[in-house]
């Protein structure tokens, strides 16, 4: 199992600065939200990329993928009813997806919960027709760069659309592609009604890649969930992707969070 860390828990850091300390740390790989370098991808210039890459290289780490994808891309919403929107939205994709593999990249999580809500006016089948399409030029773009696009299942307090791994499912293998799949995420999962090691064995292998939190927002460790069986439950399916570090409350600050994750993750999934 490899063990990645998103950078936006480094807040106020530069980037070179978070890989240096994330490598030093024992994480093999860093997950970049791509709104602490600019609003939209496309404002960052070839140079950026391979600047961020050689970074990476030169501390013998990774970059594993990109999250948080449009956050601050102002103007992208996958169920939108105004055709000018999604369109918009899936050119975007494809940007998405070229800057993930200029970085060296293998994975995008989408989660965007306020950019795919399901609007007023809008039937729930007319919006997963509509992003369905969104998605459909970004992943025969994944496919010729080698990049993997993962669907994110998100709580019920989070959005009204695809809230559960089997929906999710359902949701990628319409465009039957090993480069759309979904990712599965322990704070997400603890939203459904099926224990999560269940979930993650009914789920295999139609996910490609892991996050690990706890329902509490911090890092796993933090709380009560227990992920020796989340991890028991991984190694019995055979998934030999990244395990990431994602949280949503930084009150401990980026050194505790990324030392203790990784302490509580070596320990857990020895």
């Amino acid at each position: 199992m490899k063990f990645a860390i998103c950078n936006e828990i480094f807040q106020g850091w530069k980037l070179e600065d978070t890989i240096a300390y994330a490598a030093k740390a024992g994480y093999d790989a860093v997950e970049i939200a791509p709104f602490t370098i600019a609003k939209y991808v496309t404002e960052i210039p070839p140079s950026d990329r391979q600047k961020i890459r050689d970074t990476a290289n030169r501390h013998n780490i990774v970059i594993s993928g990109i999250h948080w994808v449009l956050v601050q891309a102002e103007g992208m919403y996958l169920t939108h009813p105004e055709a000018a929107v999604r369109q918009r939205t899936s050119k975007y994709f494809v940007d998405l997806v070229d800057f993930c593999a200029d970085l060296g990249g293998k994975i995008i999580v989408v989660g965007s919960p306020k950019q795919r809500n399901i609007m007023e006016g809008v039937s729930p089948q007319q919006a997963w027709d509509w992003a369905t399409e969104v998605f459909r030029e970004a992943v025969m773009r994944a496919e010729q760069r080698a990049v993997t696009i993962c669907f994110e299942p998100l709580a019920p307090t989070e959005t009204n659309f695809v809230n559960t791994a089997a929906d999710a499912i359902r949701f990628v293998q319409q465009l039957n592609t090993p480069h759309f799949k979904i990712i599965l995420d322990v704070k997400a999962m603890s939203s459904e009604t099926k224990p999560i090691p269940q979930i993650i064995r009914d789920s295999w292998p139609n996910f490609a890649y892991f996050h690990v939190n706890d329902k509490n927002m911090k890092g796993p460790g933090f709380g009560d969930v227990d992920f020796k069986p989340i991890a028991a439950a991984l190694k019995e399916a055979g998934y030999h992707g990244y395990v990431s570090v994602e949280v949503f409350d930084f009150q401990e600050g980026p050194e505790v969070i990324a030392t203790k994750s990784i302490e509580y993750l070596k320990k857990t999934f020895a």
